[in-house]
């Protein structure tokens, strides 16, 4: 019997609600088969071409079946060698030439070269490159100082920055930076996003949509061969459904659970983990029209909620308040003498009456469940209530994740107030440049999706991911994050230590901090 038969199966046998709909048994425990791991997903993925999406959700699949040049240690968001075996930096920081690992072939037997490195980033940044229209790329914005990548021989290649740029080795260890096959991209075209093609320590095998994404062992993977046959990654968008599935035993590993079911995990059947990262959750406030356009009401609406309550009541303690746009976790870059907006629901109905806004109508996006979202649809509602109090008129539309993405990424305008966000982050220029900047507005290429505009956080962060002195960096971060806190953009919510659960057949799992999935060494009894 094939693998892909096996899995099949197995995935079959693993579904608690197909063991249900097929044999009517009640109280069923599934059984999964040994050697292939079954992951409750939060979503479908959008696609599976690391140039191409945004969302943790498809970056957990995508770091499992691609490499980059360079990736996080494990355990840090420090990086080291990957594809490639080593680089050095010019003196004035604009010049990263790599010595790239030989012997390496992607998953269609392709090989892996300096060739292949420059037609991944032609293809993302060069708007003539003929493959450019297998995009869009919307994080492109990642190696924007790129001015040139040459080929100095096979297994050496040159990048030219257009300034000295801090992030840039970071960039290239996040899922935006991974390889893909170029000659898988020659065939497949548009559609290459349903037919992968990496370098990594598994290899695409099958994709049914909205039920699963089977992804199989690589032998020869340059890194040593995984223990597992194969990783089944289903979408189970429900949280309640994902933990009936964990508890029944249809799946062996659960992202995400909602803070209300861990105590459900509890005893020598499962393990719970949890990992600190850099996480964001916050509501983006469409600063260009409506109400708004007025820092006053922004303000207010940071007042007005009560966060306190929705972390530890919400969330059952598995987040902690924020207090600006930059996550703790970057402890060299965070600045610690910001204190969260307080719950003040007199101050915020001063401020609306101050502005005229009293009774004002609001539309609010909310998503069923997507990459950090922790439990949006309570949150959301508990927001809900907590503005209406202060005198707002709030209307929730609820959609599921791409969907909802496809709403709030090109931009708030013309159709909602406020929608709900959370960042998972690699560095602390990442998540205020790509959200916070003038130029990274919807109709630029950026996240902006509010709009917000402040020319001083735009200099602060130009400035910043210049700069090659890490407190010199810090120093204009935090001075960003006093500006961008008074002009509330954002209502600054939580930022959330993210768990995972494993049954007891599973060994060898550990969350990153980078909030992605690495299952290499995961071995399942």
């Amino acid at each position: 019997m094939s693998l892909h038969s096996f899995t099949r199966r197995g995935l079959i046998a693993a579904g608690t609600a197909l063991t249900l709909a097929l044999g009517g048994i009640s109280g069923a425990v599934a059984q999964t088969p040994p050697g292939v791991l079954i992951v409750g997903q939060i979503a479908e993925p959008k696609a599976l071409d690391p140039a191409a999406v945004t969302a943790v959700n498809d970056f957990r699949i995508l770091m499992n079946v691609y490499d980059g040049l360079v990736r996080y240690k494990d355990g840090t968001l420090e990086v080291e060698p990957a594809l490639a075996t080593g680089w050095d930096v010019s003196a004035d920081g604009k010049e990263y030439i790599f010595t790239l690992r030989e012997g390496v072939t992607f998953h269609d037997g392709s090989t892996f070269d300096a060739d292949a490195v420059k037609f991944n980033f032609d293809r993302m940044l060069d708007e003539n490159h003929p493959f450019y229209d297998t995009g869009p790329f919307p994080l492109s914005f990642f190696f924007s100082a790129v001015e040139n990548v040459e080929v100095v021989d096979d297994f050496t290649i040159k990048f030219t920055l257009n300034a000295p740029y801090a992030p840039f080795l970071s960039n290239l260890a996040y899922p935006t930076g991974l390889i893909v096959s170029p000659a898988a991209v020659e065939k497949h075209g548009a559609e290459f996003g349903r037919n992968p093609s990496g370098t990594g320590p598994f290899k695409f095998a099958e994709w049914r949509s909205s039920e699963a994404v089977i992804v199989e062992a690589n032998p020869d993977y340059w890194d040593g061969a995984p223990s597992l046959q194969a990783v089944v990654f289903r979408p189970i968008t429900d949280a309640n459904t994902r933990t009936a599935e964990m508890l029944a035993g249809g799946i062996d590993l659960i992202v995400e659970v909602p803070p209300v079911a861990l105590s459900e995990f509890q005893g020598d059947a499962y393990t719970v983990h949890e990992q600190a990262g850099p996480h964001v959750w916050f509501l983006i406030l469409n600063a260009k029209e409506g109400p708004f356009a007025d820092v006053r009401v922004r303000q207010a609406a940071n007042y007005a909620i009560n966060k306190e309550a929705i972390v530890n009541d919400v969330l059952e303690g598995t987040a902690e308040v924020a207090a600006g746009p930059t996550p703790p976790a970057f402890a060299w870059a965070y600045n610690p003498d910001l204190e969260p907006y307080p719950y003040d629901p007199d101050k915020a109905r001063e401020l609306i009456a101050e502005a005229g806004m009293e009774g004002a109508e609001l539309t609010f996006y909310v998503t069923e469940g997507g990459s950090g979202m922790l439990d949006p649809i309570a949150m959301g509602t508990a927001m809900q209530a907590d503005l209406e109090a202060v005198g707002f008129d709030v209307k929730i539309e609820t959609y599921e994740w791409n969907t909802f993405l496809g709403n709030v990424n090109p931009g708030l305008e013309g159709k909602a107030d406020m929608a709900q966000m959370a960042w998972m982050t690699n560095d602390p220029d990442t998540l205020p440049f790509l959200t916070l900047r003038t130029s990274a507005w919807p109709d630029q290429g950026g996240f902006n999706s509010g709009y917000y505009s402040n020319a001083k956080v735009d200099e602060l962060l130009e400035a910043a991911r210049a700069a090659t002195d890490q407190n010199e960096r810090a120093a204009l971060y935090k001075e960003m994050q006093t500006i961008v806190q008074e002009d509330a953009p954002w209502v600054f919510v939580a930022n959330w230590k993210q768990n995972a659960v494993t049954s007891d057949r599973v060994e060898g799992f550990s969350l990153q901090p980078s909030f992605f999935l690495l299952l290499d060494d995961v071995v399942k009894n």
